[in-house]
């Protein structure tokens, strides 16, 4: 077969790595070709062609015409192989990064051109700023990276024969070490964008042992995470915390994840999900917050994750939780509009009313400004440590089970089997077979797609709001 791949850049990371794990992949079995919006400097598995007109937008402005561009896109793979390729494989099609890119694709649809659309990151999951207003591509197979977006998307109106599932692989990260050879550091490999959370791990460091120190590796790229950040920073040097910022800047990757003792995720938001895999692969545990909605693939194949929690309540009465409502219901008010949805004001209260009667709210649809403040409060008063304990019953217990070394060797055998290179380069042949020789007439229902990212129950203003200092 042969497959082009198309991607607005190759930029280390992400979608990026994940490519180049398909062409890595497919290198015995097919002939590959890849299209990057921008020029790359690093070297690249397979031949590789520079189209500008499927870059990012230069600050929302394009003066390339889709048709020129999805001809350039056409002419190009003609050139590599005379009667094109047999598919083109596109990353993460439906995020506005390029406001012509659906005009693109369409145009390419018109010539004739069979699409395998590869979503990653949904903008209706909370990136509104991504969010293209007209319809998605149709008639052409989708496929996702978790079963909660094939079931979304099915929802939305994709069919199971138009829709595929494309677990990500994972690669070992390097030799295993057990936890009793490493340090007593706690390592967050994160690049610490706002949706991991960092101020969750930051409380979480106020129940570490004295000796134990928590080290998160690496800044975000994007200005305004960048800018939430830089006030974690600051906010854990004023009040003296025990957390070492931008480790991966000055350490080799393997060296730090050698000496940690485990390593943690408190992310409130995952596409694939590799922060619960990858650790095993290194002889090292994992502890923090379980996204259940992406383990769920984890732990069917095996994986044992039940050590790790699935929320940290804090009470609502250690902050002005009326301020939070009024935020948090315009927050949701605002982005059902920008979305297409609706919401009424009743609605919104009486969901309130009911969080409020618990008394209690997760840690996690908190932003930053009302974390710090509980943070704050554990800091001043020990007796609000206890009581967190208490509510959180494995702030009290060991972190890691007693059975840890027979969890790592479980785990490890689970993921190198279930997510091996193997197994993923046998669903990908599988997929592309059932894509180039199969056509689908399928559409995206956008209004049910965006509501099914709409739970009100766990509404996060972190992930839905707008920095605030």
């Amino acid at each position: 077969m042969k497959i082009a791949f198309l991607h607005y850049h190759l930029k280390p990371g992400g979608v990026t790595t994940v490519l180049r794990h398909q062409v890595e992949a497919l290198k015995n079995e097919c002939r590959v070709l890849v299209l990057s919006g921008a020029p790359h400097r690093s070297p690249f598995p397979a031949p590789v062609r520079d189209i500008p007109g499927i870059a990012y937008d230069n600050d929302g402005k394009r003066t390339e015409n889709p048709e020129e561009t999805a001809a350039s896109i056409h002419r190009t793979i003609q050139k590599q192989w005379k009667g094109g390729c047999d598919l083109l494989h596109v990353h993460n099609p439906t995020l506005a990064k390029n406001s012509a890119f659906l005009d693109i694709l369409k145009a390419l649809q018109e010539l004739g051109m069979t699409l395998f659309l590869q979503i990653h990151d949904f903008a209706e999951d909370g990136r509104p700023l991504a969010y293209f207003p007209q319809e998605y591509p149709h008639d052409c197979h989708y496929g996702v990276i978790n079963s909660r977006d094939y079931r979304i998307l099915l929802h939305a109106g994709l069919k199971p024969e138009g829709l595929h599932k494309v677990f990500n692989p994972v690669k070992p990260l390097g030799a295993a070490v057990r936890p009793t050879c490493a340090t007593e550091e706690i390592l967050y490999p994160v690049r610490a964008i706002r949706r991991k959370n960092i101020g969750e791990a930051l409380l979480l460091s106020l129940y570490f042992e004295k000796s134990q120190s928590l080290s998160i590796t690496l800044p975000p790229n994007s200005p305004a995470d960048l800018v939430a950040y830089q006030g974690w920073k600051r906010f854990a040097a004023d009040n003296r915390l025990n957390i070492r910022f931008d480790a991966g800047l000055d350490h080799d990757f393997e060296e730090l994840l050698n000496r940690s003792q485990y390593l943690l995720t408190t992310s409130i938001t995952e596409g694939f999900g590799y922060a619960f895999l990858e650790a095993w692969t290194a002889g090292k545990p994992v502890w923090g917050r379980n996204l259940a909605d992406i383990t769920h693939d984890f732990t069917r194949k095996g994986l044992r994750l039940d050590h790790l929690y699935r929320n940290l309540l804090v009470p609502l009465s250690w902050i002005d939780h009326q301020r939070f409502f009024t935020q948090w219901k315009t927050c949701i008010l605002d982005n059902s509009a920008h979305f297409g949805l609706h919401h009424t004001v009743a609605r919104l209260d009486k969901i309130a009313e009911k969080m409020l009667a618990t008394g209690v709210i997760d840690f996690g649809l908190l932003d930053e400004s009302f974390q710090k403040r509980i943070i704050q409060a554990l800091l001043a008063e020990s007796d609000k440590k206890d009581r967190l304990r208490t509510i959180n019953p494995f702030l009290q217990q060991p972190v890691l089970p007693i059975d840890i070394e027979k969890i790592i060797d479980h785990n490890h055998k689970t993921v190198t089997h279930a997510f091996g290179t193997g197994a993923y380069k046998e669903n990908l042949l599988e997929t592309y077979r059932a894509v180039s020789g199969h056509a689908v007439k399928q559409r995206i229902d956008k209004h049910r797609l965006a509501a099914s990212f709409f739970n009100l129950e766990s509404f996060s203003l972190l992930k839905w709001r707008p920095y605030v200092e």
